[in-house]
């Protein structure tokens, strides 16, 4: 049987924090208490599934295209067999 599982009380609950939980649930798509219980598994080292990132949303759909860039990019595609060899 596997042991029981616990409830926690959590007291004084800065507002700013409360408010932050909830647009991150709500963006989620997950009530505030799975929000809550993934952040405490996340935090106690005890998760198995993939954490999602964000920290780089903020870039996708900004590529510029830059005619230098893109050359330097060609250029570096290159493979020249001489470094393969032994």
């Amino acid at each position: 049987m596997p042991p029981k599982a616990r409830q926690y009380t959590i007291r004084n609950v800065p507002p700013s924090v409360d408010r932050a939980l909830r647009r991150k649930a709500a963006e989620r798509k997950l009530s505030l208490n799975m929000l809550v219980l993934r952040v405490l598994e996340a935090e106690a080292g005890v998760t198995s599934e993939a954490r999602e990132q964000h920290d780089l949303d903020g870039f996708f759909g900004t590529w510029v295209r830059d005619s230098k860039v893109e050359r330097a990019l060609v250029e570096q595609r290159k493979v020249d067999p001489r470094d393969w060899e032994d």
